[in-house]
């Protein structure tokens, strides 16, 4: 018997796959291969395997009655671009997505109003079995638009068997993104009494090993210690029927694809693949070639990269020498018990200027890789309860973390690419808020120059004259001149900073 069987409220309302292994006997989109291809691979490597149920969508009569023009302009309105063939209509509300009543449950508990864009055209995709890419900014949503799906999908399939391994797995580049993602399968899990585990490296291997042999129907791990767990033999990937990769980008921005490619060689090749991404650089793309067959394609916003519009961006050109003292007049400025996180390039500076703000009476604290992850889980809970209001950070903490109300992020230091400007700004702003990112430019980061006033003019942000003269490739002007101003005044405290 499956969980669903013996949970949900309307069997009836969800349907098998007409369309077996492959989804259906459509070609496939450009570069992904061939129906008749794939399915001669599956027939051959299933010997043995159970058929699963992966198709559980039925539009309703809501969403059946929108015509082709309200569809277009719902997408228009909300920024979504779809690519693939037979895409479902998108969901305007929660009841058109046709969840069991346990999960609309947990949705009205938490308060939704109505679905982010990524979760209304992403969740008819996922629930339809069919493989996915979603490209959308930190911060929209996708955790639920690949959760609450995955959730449907555990509650169809036969209950785990003792040495079963894990129904579910999602991949993710982070330890703190992990420990999130976890948090929201505990939460909308719980009333179908779905199990989670969280396998990150740098803790004790015994309570995940406990937590793997007893067995869990979603497993969300970092890649190196999931492998490294596999290797152990205290578990496996047999059973894993719905695959995600979330935040694909920075999995191999920080070198991961090895360890992915190992990882996905061991599951079943008719399993659902779910690849999320914040950016499409040509080596996402390769991947998702490589993994993902009849894909559904979403895009929300811009494929273009831009920075989120609710964040009032701020670059003054410093010198390396005046940016401690440029940092104490802006907080000076700004410090009103908010969230504010700085961004440094390496750990060695991340300690260098928490220790120097500490020393200076700023509460202060930093995370980086080489925390052990107790002290990054106290200092992220210090910072997120507001005890310690200022967090220093490496990268770590530019993707995935998910802090609510932090007011200001200021980039003491560039970071190393667009990309990882645009996510680090991305940490205030979220979730309809305002936010404001400062940013240290020095010359040694005037490559950047013409591609952030493209992100400032896109976000119709104001480009400073100094700062549009290095996009020219004029030399860089007197470091520190102007400061950071708000139509002639000072931010915060009202007067220029300077």
């Amino acid at each position: 018997m499956s969980r669903y069987d013996s949970r949900a409220s309307d069997p009836g309302s969800y349907r098998r796959s007409d369309a077996g292994f492959g989804g259906g006997s459509q070609s496939y989109g450009r570069g992904y291969e061939s129906s008749s291809k794939r399915e001669a691979e599956v027939g051959a490597d299933l010997d043995g395997l159970t058929l699963f149920e992966k198709n559980f969508y039925v539009e309703s009569p809501s969403v059946v009655a929108m015509t082709e023009s309200e569809v277009e302009a719902y997408r228009r309105k909300r920024e979504i671009t779809i690519e693939g063939r037979d895409v479902p209509k998108p969901i305007r509300e929660f009841r058109d997505a046709g969840f069991p009543d346990y999960i609309m449950q947990e949705i009205n508990k938490a308060g939704f109003v109505e679905p982010t864009p990524i979760q209304s055209q992403g969740w008819p995709m996922a629930l339809r079995g069919r493989d996915l890419i979603g490209i959308a900014e930190t911060g929209s949503g996708k955790t639920l638009a690949y959760l609450l799906p995955a959730i449907v999908h555990v509650n169809a399939q036969p209950i785990l068997a003792p040495g079963d391994g894990p129904i579910v797995l999602v991949l993710a580049p982070t330890r703190e993104l992990a420990v999130q993602i976890q948090q929201e399968a505990t939460k909308f899990g719980a009333s179908s009494r779905i199990k989670s585990t969280c396998i990150y490296g740098g803790v004790p291997k015994g309570p995940q090993v406990r937590d793997l042999q007893k067995g869990v129907e979603i497993v969300i791990a970092t890649p190196g210690r999931l492998i490294d767990m596999l290797e152990s033999h205290y578990t496996n990937l047999r059973r894993v029927t719905y695959l995600v990769l979330d935040e694909a980008d920075r999995m191999l921005d920080m070198g991961f694809e090895p360890q992915i490619r190992k990882i996905v060689s061991q599951i079943r090749p008719d399993r659902q693949t779910l690849y999320w991404s914040a950016t499409w650089p040509k080596e996402v793309e390769q991947l998702a070639r490589q993994f993902l067959y009849n894909p559904y394609k979403v895009i929300i916003g811009s494929i273009d990269l831009k920075a989120n519009h609710a964040i009032h961006q701020r670059v003054e050109i410093v010198s390396e020498s005046q940016k401690y003292n440029k940092l104490i007049k802006l907080l000076e400025d700004i410090m009103d018990g908010s969230r504010i996180l700085i961004f440094m390039d390496t750990k060695k500076g991340c300690d260098q200027i928490t220790r120097q703000l500490r020393t200076d009476g700023w509460p202060a604290l930093s995370i980086h890789g080489d925390k052990s992850q107790a002290e990054r889980d106290w200092v992220l809970s210090e910072f997120k309860s507001g005890k310690s209001p200022i967090m220093t950070a490496t990268d770590v903490a530019a993707r995935g973390l998910d802090v609510k109300d932090v007011k200001y992020v200021i980039n003491y230091d560039f970071p190393g690419s667009l990309e990882d400007y645009v996510h680090r700004i991305g940490r205030t702003g979220r979730a309809g808020a305002k936010g404001t990112a400062y940013t240290f430019f020095t010359a040694a980061n005037a490559r950047f120059a013409k591609d952030l006033i493209n992100i400032l003019e896109e976000a119709g942000q104001k480009v400073s004259s100094e700062l549009a003269a290095m996009g020219r490739g004029a030399p860089p002007p007197p470091a520190g001149h102007g400061g950071f101003r708000d139509r002639g005044r000072g931010f915060g405290g009202g007067r220029p900073w300077s």
